[in-house]
C-alpha cells in the first residue's frame, strides 16, 4: 500500500474540505482514546496516580534539622575558628556545632586533623569516625 502523505495534495482525503478543523481528528492530545478496541487506555499509569493518596504529617511533627558533614568541618575549620564557633589550642582544635547553627553531626568524609567536635546528635557513624580518627565527639544536652 502507498503513502498517501507526500506529494498528494489531499492526502488521502479526498477533496480538502473533508479534512478541516479539530473536529476532523477526533478532539485535541488524548481526547476520545479508549472508546475504540485498538486505542487501550493511556497505558503507562497505574490505578492510583490521579487523586491524593499517602499523608502529611502535621507540621509540629516535623523537624527541620541543619546538618554538617565531617568532611566539611575539617575542611572549613580554619574559617570556624575566625568565626568564633571554634576554638584552636596546640594545634588540636575544639568545634562547637550548636554555636555554628548545626543541630547534627554526619559522618560524610573523614576528620585529618585533630579536632574534638561538640554537638547535639551525632549519628551513630560519625560518632565511631571521629573517635577512630583519636577525638571525641562531645553531646551537648539542651
Amino acid at each position: 500500500m502507498a503513502k498517501k502523505g507526500r506529494g498528494s495534495g489531499t492526502h488521502g482525503h479526498g477533496s480538502s474540505k473533508k479534512n478541516r478543523g479539530a473536529g476532523n481528528r477526533g478532539g485535541r492530545g488524548n481526547a476520545g482514546r479508549g472508546k475504540k478496541a485498538k486505542h487501550k487506555k493511556v497505558t503507562g499509569m497505574k490505578d492510583d496516580v490521579l487523586g491524593e493518596s499517602g499523608f502529611n504529617r502535621p507540621k509540629k511533627l516535623q523537624k527541620d534539622v541543619n546538618t554538617i558533614n565531617l568532611k566539611e568541618i575539617d575542611q572549613r575549620i580554619e574559617k570556624f575558628v575566625e568565626q568564633g564557633f571554634a576554638e584552636e589550642k596546640d594545634g588540636s582544635y575544639v568545634f562547637d556545632a550548636k554555636e555554628a547553627g548545626f543541630d547534627k553531626v554526619l559522618a560524610s568524609g573523614r576528620l585529618f586533623k585533630d579536632i574534638d567536635v561538640k554537638a547535639e546528635e551525632f549519628s551513630d557513624s560519625a560518632e565511631r569516625k571521629i573517635e577512630e580518627s583519636g577525638n571525641q565527639a562531645i553531646n551537648i544536652e539542651d
